[in-house]
């Protein structure tokens, strides 16, 4: 196998696991409503009605994301959106563990207060990190197998 091959092969894994992230979170947020409400207001950091406007179009956000990736439909700005979503949700842990919060991060369903020694900050701020390099591969090289996007690349239409 060439090495454009298997680039290939590595950005259509990355391309589909980071639309199985984005499918089971905005999934498991969207059948929550009442849930992912209370996981946005446990951060603290917004207004109720900014809780509200996040909580309501975040999970269909991340659907929509995990959609597009799996079509493989405007894979390096999925990417690039990908990127920023998960710096704030970088940004939104840390600031939580840093104010000393007790919550669980609600990254896939449930969140809100914890009981003391029950947070998971560090592997969270991991996880999050993981998904960001899988994200910025898709920006830096968007070309992967059984996509959309390249069934059109390659009858010229791009």
């Amino acid at each position: 196998m060439d090495r454009g091959r298997v680039l290939d092969v590595v950005g259509t894994a990355a391309r589909l696991g980071l639309a199985a992230v984005w499918l089971t979170s905005g999934v498991l947020k969207a059948i929550d409503p009442d849930q992912t409400y209370i996981a946005v207001r446990a951060y603290d950091v917004l207004p109720p009605i900014g809780v509200e406007v996040v909580a309501g179009i975040l999970p269909w956000f991340e659907i929509a994301l995990g959609v597009l990736l799996l079509v493989g439909v405007g894979i390096r700005t999925v990417g690039v959106l990908s990127v920023l979503l998960l710096l704030g949700f970088v940004a939104g842990v840390s600031q939580a563990w840093a104010r000393g919060l007790l919550i669980d991060c609600g990254c896939f369903g449930g969140g809100g207060a914890v009981a003391p020694g029950q947070t998971a900050y560090v592997q969270e701020l991991l996880r999050d990190t993981g998904f960001i390099v899988l994200a910025a591969w898709l920006v830096v090289r968007p070309r992967t197998l059984l996509s959309l996007d390249s069934r059109l690349e390659n009858t010229g239409r791009t």
